[in-house]
């Protein structure tokens, strides 16, 4: 482990070979571009940087548990022609969008404050390194920590690159569900024009023959009467079908689990349905992951030539991971068609993931899983304390009734009725004086003892809440 150590302060130290020749580069370039007006080169230069800063955020996360997250704020979209195909920057119009690109990035690089944090960690590099070589060469465990330390204080996100990065997500999130229920849309309308407004069309058609034929030929009326009533059978079946694909009614009455295995039922694939919810999702939630297996289940039968598939309904905690498996030809690839794309922009709403192993030959796994859309309160078991926080609170509730109930409460009972019994009350044996003040200490005492024994255990799940709401700063879903 010392060797270790000693092995990674070696290559710290050897980073100065590379470094100190960056600073002298990277201050050229910064020189030539805000001195000179070569700006061209101060985006060359912001990598430079960059790529030093993440290659030691890399090392640290690595070498140390320090973990520096990545403080940059996101990329400016690319720029969106008008109405008359030019490209606006501020109050400037171009024909091509190569101008205003440039713009926003340059304005995206020197506006964040990470970029020139980076630089100033760079240029400091040097001095920090030679000032803690004594800590390196004596102690190198610690020196390696008090270095993590110091990155982490000069490379670590910001709260405006955080909140930049959360607003730049939902975003994000909010594009692909409306592009996802805009696409559902155009499904929808798609399937009443071609289906049953056609049928719609042609009863009304046939009514209206019948109205001429009822006088002069009854029998024919009669036959065409017959042929209404079957279209209009087969547009309630359309009607249905229709309203299954929008949310099947099996779903709403009966939850996900029941409105898989009746997916099972329908599919043409031989499907083992395997279900671990004890309780139910949110709708929405439903909603995406039934239509979700069930476009997978469509593409293993008509894509995959598949004969059997199994899909798993189970839970991570607060997370809902579904799993499809089939035995098909495999070579699923996303980019060949909108089925799994479609299937991503679905879970995207929620946060979820995605993952395919489809391997040509088979079997395609598809590996789906939505965090924190389960009910917290029955989502596995709640976080565990560390060994000496769980035994204080052990202790505590041990041992916290002693001073509240006998040596409090009773004692002062017996000191107000005057009962001349001590026994192992300990404010009892003090000086009159001092028999009331130990007495309401004691029960001071216990009760400040139930309230740390509480305030442990909450305090630690609320900091566990706030460390998981960094990983994922806001869910549309939940």
């Amino acid at each position: 482990m010392l060797l270790r150590r000693f092995g990674q302060v070696a290559a710290l130290l050897a980073l100065l070979l590379v470094e100190v020749p960056a600073i002298v580069l990277s201050l050229a370039m910064l020189l030539l571009s805000f001195g000179m007006g070569m700006v061209f080169l101060y985006a060359p230069q912001v990598r430079l940087v960059r790529r030093m800063a993440e290659f030691n955020r890399r090392l640290m996360r690595d070498w140390t548990d320090v973990h520096i997250e990545s403080p940059y704020l996101p990329e400016p979209p690319p720029p969106v022609p008008q109405a008359d195909g030019m490209y606006r920057s501020d109050r400037t119009l171009y024909k091509t969008p190569r101008i205003p690109a440039w713009n926003n990035r340059w304005k995206w690089l020197i506006s964040d404050p990470a970029t020139w944090r980076d630089t100033i960690w760079l240029v400091l590099e040097p001095v920090v390194k030679l000032a803690l070589l004594p800590a390196f060469i004596t102690l190198p465990e610690r020196g390696l920590r008090v270095y993590a330390l110091w990155s982490d204080l000069m490379l670590r996100a910001t709260v405006a690159s955080r909140l930049a990065s959360q607003v730049s997500h939902l975003t994000r999130t909010r594009n692909l569900a409306a592009d996802s229920q805009a696409a559902e849309m155009r499904r929808i309308e798609r399937d009443l024009h071609d289906g049953t407004q056609a049928r719609l069309v042609a009863i009304g058609m046939t009514l209206g023959a019948v109205e001429q034929l009822v006088d002069d030929d009854p029998a024919a009326a009669k036959a065409l009467l017959s042929k209404a009533r079957d279209a209009s059978s087969e547009t309630l079946t359309e009607l249905r079908r229709v309203i299954r694909g929008i949310h099947p009614p099996v779903l709403a009455e009966r939850g996900l689990a029941d409105a898989v295995r009746a997916l099972a039922m329908d599919s043409p694939l031989q499907v083992t349905v395997e279900v671990d919810l004890p309780h139910r999702p949110e709708a929405p939630v439903e909603a995406a992951v039934y239509f979700a297996v069930s476009e997978l289940l469509s593409n293993a039968a008509r894509h995959g030539d598949a004969r059997t598939a199994t899909v798993d309904l189970s839970t991570n905690g607060p997370n809902l991971r579904v799993t499809v498996t089939d035995d098909g030809m495999g070579g699923a690839d996303p980019a060949k068609g909108s089925g799994l794309s479609g299937i991503e922009r679905r879970l995207a709403a929620f946060d979820g993931l995605l993952a395919l192993n489809s391997p040509p030959g088979g079997p395609t796994t598809v590996s789906m899983e939505l965090p924190r859309v389960l009910p917290e309160h029955w989502a596995g078991s709640l976080p565990k304390l560390p060994r000496w926080k769980a035994a204080i609170v052990v202790l505590l509730w041990a041992t916290a009734w002693c001073p509240t109930f006998p040596q409090g409460i009773v004692a002062g009972v017996m000191k107000t009725f005057g009962i001349g019994e001590k026994s192992w009350f300990l404010a009892l044996h003090m000086p009159g004086p001092w028999q009331w003040p130990v007495i309401l200490g004691m029960i001071a005492l216990g009760l400040c003892m139930h309230i740390l024994a509480i305030w442990i255990p909450s305090s630690h799940n609320h900091n566990r809440e706030l460390r998981f709401a960094r990983v994922f700063p806001i869910n549309p879903g939940c």
